[in-house]
C-alpha cells in the first residue's frame, strides 16, 4: 500500500485530498499546524491516516520528519506539497512586508525545503510521485497578486526543473494549477479573517471545489506510472483570463 504525504491537511484541498485517498486505499500522512483539526480528520478517516503536526516554515521540524514518522509510514512514495497561502490584494507600493516574507517562506521555502528531505528516499528506490499546488496566479497577473503570483510562478518552474533533474528515473512531477475555489479558507486568510471580504469573492460564481481537486490528484496518483502530467490547469467555466487591459487618459 502506498503511502501518502499531504501538507496543509487541516483544511480545503488537504482536508479533501486525504479523504479522497484514503478512500482510494492509501495510506495518508496528513500535515498541519492545527493538531486539533487533524485528529478530528484522524477520527474521521481511521488507522491508514496519521496525523502529524508540521510547520513547513520550520527548518528543524521538516529536516526531522522523517524521523518522526513511525515504521509504517515512513516510506513516503507520494508527496503532495499543498501547504500554502495569499497574504492581502495591495498593490507592491503598500503590501504589508511581513506578509510578503510569510508567502516565500510558505509558498516556496517550505515546499522546496520539504521537497529536497523526501526526495533522496524516492531517488534510492527509483519510484515516487512529487504532486505541486500551484496557482493559475502564476500564469496570469492581477492587481494584488505581486509576491502570491510570483511565489506560485515559482512552484511552477520548479516542477518543471524536477522533472529535468530526474529525467530517466521513474519519478513524476506534476504542477496543479487551480483558479478561483471556493470551499475552502483562502480568501479568509487572505482578507485577514474579513469573512464578509472573503464571501465577496465567491458571489453568483459556480467555483471549482475542493472535491474538484482532490479527484485530479486521485486520477494523477491512479493513472499509469508510465505517463507523467507535467502540470494541469483547472478554472471554473465562469472563469477565463480576461486578455490584455489599455489604459487610456493616464494621469
Amino acid at each position: 500500500m502506498n503511502v501518502v504525504l499531504v501538507t496543509g491537511a487541516s483544511s480545503g484541498f488537504g482536508e479533501a485530498i486525504c479523504r479522497k485517498l484514503i478512500a482510494d486505499g492509501y495510506k495518508v500522512i496528513g500535515t498541519a499546524r492545527r493538531e486539533d483539526k487533524l485528529k478530528s480528520l484522524a477520527t474521521e478517516l481511521g488507522d491508514d491516516f496519521l496525523p502529524f503536526q508540521l510547520d513547513v516554515t520550520r527548518k528543524d521540524a521538516v529536516d526531522n520528519l522523517l524521523l518522526g514518522l513511525p515504521d509504517a509510514f515512513k516510506q513516503i512514495d507520494i508527496l503532495i506539497n499543498n501547504a500554502g497561502l495569499a497574504l492581502g490584494m495591495e498593490p507592491a507600493y503598500q503590501a504589508n512586508y511581513a506578509d510578503w516574507e510569510t508567502m516565500v517562506q510558505t509558498n516556496v521555502i517550505g515546499l522546496m525545503h520539504l521537497t529536497r528531505v523526501v526526495l533522496p528516499t524516492m531517488v534510492e528506490r527509483n519510484f515516487g510521485y512529487i504532486i505541486n499546488l500551484g496557482s493559475t496566479a502564476g500564469n496570469y497577473a492581477y492587481r494584488g497578486g505581486n509576491v502570491y503570483g510570483a511565489s506560485k510562478a515559482f512552484v511552477k518552474q520548479f516542477s518543471a526543473n524536477l522533472r529535468t533533474d530526474l529525467f530517466g528515473k521513474k519519478i513524476r512531477v506534476t504542477n496543479i494549477e487551480p483558479g478561483l475555489c471556493g470551499g475552502t479558507e483562502f480568501s479568509n486568510v487572505r482578507f485577514h479573517g474579513d469573512d464578509h471580504q472573503a464571501d465577496a469573492v465567491y458571489q453568483n460564481v459556480d467555483f471549482i471545489t475542493p472535491e474538484d481537486i482532490a479527484n485530479t490528484v486521485s486520477w494523477l496518483v491512479n493513472s499509469p506510472v508510465h505517463f507523467n502530467v507535467n502540470s494541469i490547469e483547472i478554472m471554473p467555466t465562469a472563469q477565463a483570463p480576461a486578455g490584455l487591459a489599455v489604459s487610456k487618459d493616464m494621469k
